[in-house]
């Protein structure tokens, strides 16, 4: 799928947010590789997490990573952007 940056960052966050509350109850303090609103894998560090991402999405190079917490940290773009 051949998406802007702006709208991966978008779609990804909006779902995460969306199924936050359950993940909260599974996976809280992982971190959740996304992309094009769907969670792919749950890593224990942002690093395993971006590298995964790097390696998966190599040719599109869009993905975001969230680290699953009762109250997501929204700090903008570079958040949970990743490209």
């Amino acid at each position: 799928m051949n998406t802007s940056i702006d709208e991966q960052v978008a779609r990804n966050y909006q779902a995460f947010v969306a199924e936050l509350p359950e993940l909260c109850k599974t996976q809280a303090g992982k971190f959740a590789l996304m992309h094009d609103g769907k969670i792919v894998e749950f890593f224990d560090t942002m690093r395993d997490a971006y590298f995964a991402g790097l390696k998966l999405f190599e040719q599109e190079g869009r993905f975001s990573v969230q680290e699953v917490v009762a109250e997501p940290v929204d700090l903008g773009y570079y958040s949970h952007a990743l490209s």
